[in-house]
């Protein structure tokens, strides 16, 4: 493709702006659906999902339910309990910005915003399969496990190890760009912070960003268990992620040194 997706840096614009606070998925009032759009709402059902659509190919919402009900059921094998979706389809890239209430979304596949994903459509398109499946479980989880309070690195690096537990790439696929840099022997010194996630910044800089952040939480789970990442998150959502360290034995620093060393052994 002549225009390149990034794939991860779905919610960064909305993220650095100020971070919303947890919201359960809840299916939307459909009369509100209507009076927004009109008869032109196309509405599908999933298993679990609920998919809207304005002026959006039938197969394209079919197609998205299907995605979501899986995506859902990723995000559920994490957190717990039951996950329904509720994906948006806008007809065009100005009125997905307009509904996720910023001033742009080019350059994103998807935003997440008031409990519910917002599809853009020209951007979406242009991904793989695989690139939809781990854009919408993204997205999901930081509907379902909510943002606020948490430094940038934590819940974007979360967001990322739930999208790809199950994506099935592997990891050097995954994070191509910081494996060239680690192969390099430019090993990042600390975790990434919101100047590094900025849209307006240098693309390969952002791609790291988030690879970075995946690999903390990535290493958290693999060296003291997926259910310890969760509640490290839970903690740090409710007492600050200093705390929640301190909780499993760590600092910041002493985790950025385990990370580095982590990144290491698995890209070097």
């Amino acid at each position: 493709m002549s225009v390149r997706v990034n794939r991860r840096a779905v919610l960064a614009a909305l993220l650095l702006a100020g971070t919303a606070t947890a919201a359960a998925p809840v299916l939307p009032d459909v009369a509100g659906l209507h009076a927004l759009w009109g008869d032109e709402a196309m509405v599908v059902r999933g298993e679990s999902s609920f998919v809207v659509g304005h002026h959006a190919p039938a197969e394209l919402l079919g197609d998205l339910a299907r995605r979501a009900d899986v995506a859902g059921r990723r995000v559920a094998a994490v957190l717990g309990g039951r996950v329904r979706p509720v994906v948006l389809v806008p007809a065009s890239t100005p009125e997905a910005a307009g509904l996720a209430g910023v001033a742009s979304v080019d350059g994103l596949a998807a935003v997440a915003d008031g409990g519910r994903v917002i599809v853009v459509p020209e951007f979406f398109a242009r991904l793989t399969p695989t690139g939809r499946d781990v854009v919408l479980t993204h997205e999901l989880t930081h509907v379902a496990a909510g943002t606020g309070g948490l430094p940038i690195w934590l819940h974007e690096g979360f967001a990322d190890y739930v999208a790809y537990r199950d994506a099935g790439l592997p990891l050097r696929v995954a994070a191509a760009e910081l494996a060239a840099e680690v192969r390099a022997g430019r090993v990042p010194r600390r975790l990434p912070g919101p100047a590094d996630f900025a849209l307006q910044g240098d693309g390969a800089r952002l791609a790291r960003a988030y690879q970075e952040a995946w690999l903390a939480c990535r290493f958290l789970a693999g060296h003291r268990g997926e259910r310890t990442l969760v509640r490290l998150y839970r903690e740090a959502q409710e007492g600050g992620a200093d705390r929640a360290l301190a909780a499993l034995g760590l600092s910041t620093g002493t985790l950025t040194e385990r990370w580095r060393a982590y990144m290491l052994d698995q890209l070097a």
